[in-house]
C-alpha cells in the first residue's frame, strides 16, 4: 500500500488533502505581511520596552528610501558588482571544492598531504582573511572574490568529502566487476551518489558567501551593496541601511533558491517526501470466533455429534 492511496474500509479515515500551491503561497505572503505590520506598529508607536524600536525607521520610511534608491543608477551598479563577485567566487568554490573533496575522500595520499593544511585554515573566518587578500592581490576586486571563494569553498569541500565516504562499496564493486575503470566508477557511482550531499554544501556555501562578500565590501570595496550600506551607516541614513539589508536578504534568498532548484533537477531520481503526513492505515477489527463458523473437513471428527471442541477450548484456541 503506497502513501498516496488511503486505506479503504468501514474503519478507515478519509485521506488528508494536501494544501494547494496557491494556498501555501498565500499563507507565506500573509506571514510576511504580518511581520511588516508588526514592524510598522512598533516603530510608529515608539515602543521602548526593552528593545528600542523608537530608534528604528518605519516601514514607510524604508519604502520611500527604496523607491528613491531604485530610481538612481547607483543601486543597479552596486547590485551588478555584488552579483558578479558572488557568482565568480561561488563558481570557483563549487568546482574546486567538489574536486578536492572527492580527491581527499578517494586518496589516502591526498588526505595526508592536503588534509592537515585545510583543517588548519578551515576554522579561520573568511572575513579575517581580508588583510591577507589586501596584501596578496594587486586589486581590491580580486581580493573580494578571494574572500567569497574562501567562504564557500570549505562547506562544499566538507560536504563532498562526507558524501563520498558515505557511499556503499557495493556499487563500486559492481561497476568494477563489469569491467569499469577508475573514471567509470567516478562518473557512474561517486558523483551521482554524492550529489545530494554536494548540493547541501552548495546551499550552505552560497549563504556564507553573501555574508562574507558584504563584509569584504564594507572594509575594502568601492562599489557594491555592502559598500553602499556601510556608507549609509556612516552618514546616519538608517532607512538606506535597511534598504541595503533588505536587498541582501532578497538576493541571498534568490540565489539559494536557484541552487536548490538546480539540485532538485539533477537529483530527480531521488524519492521526495511530502509536507503532508500520510494517514496511518488502520487494521480491521478482529471478528469474534462465534460469528464465523470455520468449515470442517468431511468425514472428520467434526461431523460426528458430541466430538467437536468445547466452548472453553474454542475460546482458548482462538486467543492462542
Amino acid at each position: 500500500m503506497t502513501a498516496d492511496r488511503a486505506p479503504t474500509g468501514p474503519w478507515s479515515r478519509p485521506a488528508r488533502r494536501r494544501p494547494r500551491p496557491a494556498a501555501r503561497y498565500a499563507l507565506r505572503a500573509l506571514a510576511l505581511l504580518a511581520a511588516l505590520g508588526l514592524w510598522q506598529s512598533l516603530t510608529s508607536l515608539d515602543v521602548d520596552l526593552w528593545l528600542r524600536f523608537s530608534q528604528f525607521p518605519t516601514v514607510t520610511d524604508v519604502a520611500h528610501a527604496f523607491a528613491d534608491r531604485v530610481s538612481g543608477p547607483d543601486y543597479w551598479t552596486d547590485l551588478a558588482d555584488s552579483l558578479t563577485r558572488i557568482v565568480t567566487g561561488f563558481l570557483l568554490a563549487a568546482v574546486l571544492g567538489v574536486a578536492v573533496g572527492v580527491l581527499i575522500a578517494r586518496s589516502r595520499l591526498a588526505e595526508d598531504l592536503l588534509g592537515p593544511v585545510l583543517e588548519v585554515i578551515r576554522p579561520i573566518p573568511a572575513i579575517a582573511l581580508v588583510p591577507v587578500a589586501i596584501l596578496l592581490f594587486p586589486s581590491n576586486e580580486q581580493g573580494i572574490v578571494f574572500i567569497t571563494f574562501t567562504a564557500a569553498f570549505f562547506p562544499v569541500l566538507v560536504s563532498t568529502r562526507h558524501a563520498v565516504r558515505a557511499l556503499t562499496p557495493v556499487w563500486e564493486e559492481a561497476v568494477r566487476t563489469m569491467g569499469g575503470g577508475r573514471w567509470r566508477v567516478l562518473a557512474s557511482v561517486v558523483l551521482p551518489g554524492a550529489l545530494p550531499g554536494i548540493f547541501g554544501g552548495l546551499s550552505v556555501g552560497i549563504g556564507v558567501s553573501w555574508i562574507c562578500v558584504i563584509s569584504a565590501e564594507m572594509i575594502s570595496g568601492q562599489y557594491g551593496v555592502g559598500y553602499r550600506t556601510w556608507q549609509d551607516y556612516t552618514i546616519v541614513n538608517y532607512p538606506g541601511v535597511f534598504v541595503g539589508m533588505a536587498t541582501i536578504g532578497v538576493l541571498g534568498w534568490l540565489t539559494s533558491t536557484a541552487v536548490e532548484l538546480v539540485g532538485r533537477r539533477l537529483t530527480h531520481w531521488l524519492p521526495r517526501t511530502s509536507y503532508a503526513p500520510a494517514p496511518r492505515p488502520r487494521l480491521p477489527r478482529p471478528t469474534p470466533a462465534s460469528s464465523v463458523a470455520a468449515p470442517a473437513p468431511r468425514g472428520g471428527a467434526a461431523d460426528r455429534p458430541g466430538t467437536g471442541p468445547k466452548p472453553e477450548e474454542a475460546r482458548d484456541e482462538h486467543l492462542v
